[in-house]
């Protein structure tokens, strides 16, 4: 049932209390739900708690429901995003009782006496009209998943490195049984024992195109957050999962896998001849590769452009030369912003700078096709400046998608 006016208005009328206790109110959500209920953190990112993104993330997310409480509608985007990652990580309609009791409490502790019964009422109200739309869209995409909802166990067949600090690894399921299909730029949650005794599953995009007989994925050393005193440089909060992959995970070693996910793909059941342009940074490469393998597998005539930037080193440099050397079709400008002594401009890379998409060839970018579709990437802030270039040439947003891995945006939130 919707809420009445009144109770919408009295959500939208937390807002203000929101923007300056809403860090305080999740905070205090997770500490008491995850001290009564510590089998959730079979669920929760621990990284991502240490370093308060969780909490920030959970913040913007209530802020942006009570924003859009008569509008939920422009909200689906996002929980489409929200509902992949949630099966993702196994999360079912159980576990919204328990995060609806703690959160609800958390408004009270927090706001006292401004979180009156009727707000409370209200809010109650509101968080399971939001459950029960991500329950009954989950149910689809658990459909979807058919016999495969839970974690499978995989061994790790080979590991190959791609640069210095990043690693592909090719994953072979223990029952030897077919993988299913699933659409290039999506990703799979990987589980794994952490020294605190939980388990924790990060999201990984498939590299590769699809094969009935193993998947993979490539990972890139994750140093955390880089902070530099009078003394010296170091970094906060590495990342768990990734680094425990490259460092412990050899051939031979066992993990968990979960179906296939993502609302980030290039929908193969559509057979568009456009062009697609592919602008990825660092290890936002690897959803890149399973699009590029997969149409030059699939659709060998259609035009590509692949724009990268690193720092150094370039992921499946030679794997991208011998795709550009078997298809006229798919070209690539390459960016790097340290380039090594022994690259050579205009054969190793394009240009010695930050990516700055002004500086593609006009027939790379595309931008006079007015059905190319544009797939991006990378850190967050690089995606955000590389969608709003686009836009700013007149391409359509339904034209331009891009991945989000952070924590945020509507998720119970990979390092």
């Amino acid at each position: 049932m919707a809420l009445t006016y009144q109770q919408s208005k009295l959500v939208r009328d937390t807002i203000p209390a929101l923007r300056e206790h809403g860090e305080q109110i999740t905070t205090t959500f997770y500490k008491s739900m995850l001290r009564d209920h510590p089998e959730l953190n079979n669920y929760f990112n621990s990284v991502n708690q240490k370093n308060g993104r969780q909490p920030r993330a959970l913040t913007s997310v209530i802020l942006s429901f009570a924003s859009n409480i008569n509008h939920i509608s422009e909200l689906i985007p996002k929980f489409e995003r929200m509902c992949n990652k949630h099966c993702s990580l196994g999360i079912r309609p159980e576990h919204y009782e328990i995060v609806g009791k703690y959160l609800l409490r958390a408004f009270g502790d927090v706001l006292g006496s401004a979180m009156t019964p009727a707000v409370f009422a209200a809010w109650e109200k509101a968080y399971w009209v939001l459950a029960k739309m991500l329950i009954g869209r989950e149910a689809q995409l658990y459909k979807d998943f058919e016999s495969w909802t839970g974690w499978r166990k995989f061994k790790i067949d080979r590991v190959v490195p791609e640069t210095d600090d990043m690693y592909s690894f090719y994953l072979v399921p223990e029952d030897r049984k077919k993988l299913p299909r699933f659409f290039p730029g999506q990703y799979t949650s990987i589980r794994v024992s952490s020294p605190e005794g939980y388990m924790q599953a990060r999201q990984y995009s498939l590299s590769d195109a699809w094969r009935e007989d193993y998947y993979r994925i490539s990972v890139k050393r994750d140093e955390g957050a880089r902070y530099t005193n009078s003394v010296s440089k170091s970094y906060r909060n590495p990342g768990l999962v990734s680094n425990m992959l490259i460092d412990t995970m050899a051939a031979g070693s066992v993990v968990e896998l979960s179906h296939p996910a993502g609302d980030f793909f290039l929908d193969v059941d559509n057979t568009s001849a456009m062009p697609l342009v592919l602008i990825s940074a660092g290890v936002g490469v690897t959803p890149m590769i399973a699009i590029a393998n997969t149409i030059a597998k699939t659709q060998p005539a259609r035009p590509i452009s692949w724009i990268h930037g690193s720092r150094q080193s370039v992921p499946f440099k030679a794997h991208v030369a011998q795709l550009r050397r078997d298809n006229p079709n798919f070209r690539t400008t390459v960016f790097k912003t340290q380039p090594a002594d022994s690259d050579v401009v205009g054969v190793t890379y394009d240009h010695g700078f930050r990516m700055d998409l002004a500086k593609i060839e006009p027939q790379d970018l595309h931008l006079q096709n007015n059905g190319a579709e544009y797939y991006i990437c990378g850190p967050e802030q690089f995606m955000l400046d590389m969608s709003d270039y686009l836009k700013a040439q007149g391409v359509p947003p339904a034209r331009i998608k891009f991945e989000l891995f952070s924590t945020g945006d509507l998720a119970f939130k990979h390092s």
